[in-house]
């Protein structure tokens, strides 16, 4: 996770360091290079954006659905509190599909 805050954080340098030099009064020769250099780092970096939404979603659903114990080790009570409760989400899903189905 540290590695991901380190790559973004690189990434936001670059682009304040490239909206700084694009606004100040650089001749346009300097300008149209950045821009050029830009565009050039960028198209093959738009697939790599593609495939990097995927484990960030992934991050973000373990995260957001992760088992919370009071200490260390679950519990069996627990762990069946969690399996209740995403049982309960399932069904709750699956009676508005059914609404909507017959609708």
């Amino acid at each position: 996770m540290a590695l991901q805050w380190l790559i973004l954080s690189y990434v936001v340098a670059a682009e304040v360091v490239i909206a700084v030099v694009l606004t100040l009064p650089y001749p346009m020769v300097v300008k149209k290079r950045v821009v050029s250099l830009v565009s050039l780092i960028l198209q093959p970096a738009a697939s790599i954006v593609a495939f990097a939404a995927f484990p960030l979603c992934d991050i973000y659903w373990k995260n957001e659905h992760r088992l919370s114990c009071s200490s260390e080790v679950c519990t069996a009570t627990e762990r069946d509190r969690y399996e209740k409760s995403y049982n309960k989400d399932l069904e709750l899903l699956e009676e508005a599909e059914k609404r909507h189905k017959d609708e």
